[in-house]
């Protein structure tokens, strides 16, 4: 019988050095999308997909996301009246009750597998998800929801996957195909990062996963894959030589990039776009900008 999944990892150790000098201060995961911060959208993407138990694995100089989830008394009391009601609601969604969230420490950067590993004791035995707040998928239903559907149907861990440029998967962790099901696929083998003509395919794994607690154990070893870090992906791939099943869920949405400065613009254009109360101006404006950079031209 599979075990519902409720807990989730969301790995926040990383220095975000890509975003310095702003990540001096700030946590990568506190940058704003729009009005909403980066860890804010992996909370309302989990929560949709009914996860009630969140594990931060944090690191030093993190105390600001720490903050960002706790009550604000004084905002709070400044807000409570008539005029300023529909901020104190937007404000709901950033507030976790006692026993809710959990943090934990990883003390080195020794990867992702690793950090995910820190989390092993408040994971127990049960399943548990994965997310990654780099990525930012905008779908109609969240991308992890889509995933536990697919888990209700299959069990097994699966991992959501998308494809990319034949010159990019050297970026990525990329499956190879054991059966291609459309939305599902089968998962025969899996390798971190290879060059074009190494890869098995171009179907990337995105960073949100579903996955056994068989996974943890395989992460035990913290045996150290490519770039000298322990890495998710072997310790999934491990699974299949366990004979336990590995699934990509090709999710239907876009992804956004928010671990890269391109990609965070190309994010904050989309998710502008797509708000009643911005369209119009932003709209305006990217006209003129468009026009300016043609006769400049």
């Amino acid at each position: 019988m599979k075990r519902k999944v409720t807990k989730a990892i969301f790995p926040v150790a990383g220095l975000g050095t890509r975003f310095l000098p702003a990540t001096k201060a700030i946590p990568k995961e506190i940058l704003t999308l729009v009005d909403r911060p980066l860890i804010q959208y992996a909370i309302d993407e989990a929560r949709a997909a009914g996860i009630t138990d969140f594990i931060f694995v944090t690191s030093r100089g993190k105390s600001a996301l720490e903050d960002y989830f706790d009550d604000a008394p004084e905002l709070e009391a400044a807000l409570n009246k008539p005029s300023k009601a529909h901020l104190l609601k937007l404000l709901e969604a950033t507030k976790m009750h006692s026993g809710e969230i959990a943090y934990v420490r990883q003390n080195r950067p020794l990867g992702l597998g690793h950090a995910v590993w820190c989390a092993k004791k408040l994971v127990g035995d049960e399943p548990f998800a994965v997310l990654l707040t780099d990525d930012v998928i905008a779908a109609e239903k969240p991308c992890l929801a889509q995933m536990m559907e697919a888990y209700e149907e299959t069990g097994g861990n699966i991992v959501a996957a998308m494809e990319v440029p034949r010159d990019r998967t050297s970026s990525y962790g990329i499956l190879d195909v054991k059966q291609d099901m459309g939305s599902l696929v089968s998962v025969k083998g899996m390798v971190e990062k290879p060059q074009a003509e190494d890869a098995p395919s171009n179907l990337a794994v995105i960073g949100r996963y579903i996955l056994n607690n068989s996974v943890m154990e395989n992460l035990n070893k913290l045996k150290t894959g490519t770039g000298g870090e322990v890495q998710l992906t072997d310790a999934i791939a491990d699974e299949l030589t366990k004979g336990n099943p590995v699934y990509g869920c090709r999710f239907r949405g876009q992804r956004y990039d928010c671990g890269s400065k391109a990609g965070f613009l190309q994010a904050t254009v989309a998710f502008g776009l797509a708000r009643e109360d911005l369209r119009e101006e932003f709209e305006h404006f990217l006209g003129d900008v468009m026009a300016m950079r043609a006769a400049a031209e």
